[in-house]
């Protein structure tokens, strides 16, 4: 809520003030904070009609009416977090504190049902062969492989049109036909959908050489075969606060060695770790690139991104990792195609 401090009330403020506090701020809520901006309790339209109930008056303070533990957000939180905590205890609004308990800010449901457009652009690529999958794709491209009720990579446009980015460009080349029949212009989703067509595979990386033009906001990169739920604004946003040249979006991964492993010197054994697990952190394949990246894209040569991060890292360009926490599954082979189906209805309805 951008005028969320019309909402601030102190403690020994009267109901009355209170409640034309809230009429005139529109939020259906008080914020009842210290001098020093502490939260100290929420006083909503149900809170005071409770408290006159009770036998309070219009001149009594709003301290003796306030919800005094109300449920909050913490700085930096992201905002599908939120959302999530308000759908799950039937909040409308929800004041956000910073590490102090210092009001900072006030979400509401509002805020979130009014998607703002995004004017970034988004680059999917979907020209891969998919030969992990085998007979999947022997007729039909991945990113068109049913997951659920819908192609994944309808899911995926979707997923992006919801968060307001409307500028697609599809890197496509393994039967891409049915990629274009599918989707068209875009028009039937709602968004603007134009295509780079490979005439030889170019890598993860090397189709960006082929937008019509450069652009002049950071572009979001995605593969074809994920499915998530990131927040891609903030993964934007979070890319321009840190002025960065490059965002990787990365994630934890665990493997464990399925044997006792020794360590040894000189072949005297100086230990035996059973069944060790082996953490990394890993490429999520989604990335945010700024236009002086897009700028070391060789033009029609195979390029993956790990050589353009690469090239980023020789030149001192700011490189940065996001970390995310939430659903992931990259679509690579069988198992996880059939995950993603069962996962369908409860991750994507």
């Amino acid at each position: 809520m951008k005028n969320w401090e019309q909402a601030l009330v102190g403690p020994h403020t009267s109901l009355r003030e209170a409640l034309e506090t809230i009429d005139r701020a529109g939020c259906q809520i008080a914020l009842v904070v210290g001098t020093d901006r502490r939260l100290l309790g929420t006083l909503s339209d149900g809170d005071a009609r409770r408290g006159l109930l009770r036998g309070l008056n219009l001149g009594d303070r709003v301290e003796a009416a306030m919800h005094k533990s109300p449920t909050f957000a913490r700085a930096g939180e992201a905002h599908h977090s939120i959302l999530g905590t308000m759908r799950r205890l039937g909040l409308h609004q929800i004041p956000v504190l910073d590490a102090a308990g210092i009001v900072i800010g006030l979400e509401t449901v509002d805020d979130y049902l009014a998607t703002p457009a995004r004017e970034h652009w988004v680059v999917i690529m979907a020209g891969g062969l998919g030969t992990r999958l085998e007979d999947l794709t022997r007729d039909t491209p991945k990113p068109m492989l049913k997951i659920g009720a819908r192609p994944l990579l309808e899911t995926i446009v979707r997923s992006y049109a919801e968060q307001g980015f409307r500028r697609f460009y599809f890197a496509v080349n393994y039967k891409s036909e049915q990629i274009e029949a599918h989707f068209g212009d875009g028009s039937a989703l709602g968004v603007d959908i134009r295509y780079l067509r490979e005439q030889t595979r170019l890598g993860t990386a090397g189709p960006l050489s082929m937008l019509p033009e450069r652009p002049t906001l950071p572009v979001v990169v995605t593969n074809a075969d994920l499915l998530t739920k990131e927040d891609y604004g903030r993964m934007v946003d979070l890319h321009v606060e840190a002025g960065a040249d490059a965002t990787m979006a990365v994630r934890d991964y665990e493997m464990q060695v399925p044997f006792g492993v020794v360590r040894e010197r000189d072949g005297r054994i100086e230990a035996i770790e059973e069944k060790p697990v082996q953490r990394f952190v890993v490429s999520a394949g989604m990335y945010v690139l700024s236009p002086q990246a897009l700028d070391l894209v060789p033009r029609n040569e195979f390029f993956d991104m790990p050589s353009l991060f690469g090239a980023m890292v020789e030149r001192g360009m700011r490189t940065r990792c996001h970390a995310i926490d939430g659903y992931w599954l990259d679509i690579g082979r069988l198992p996880d195609f059939e995950r993603a189906n069962m996962d369908f209805n409860e991750v994507f309805r």
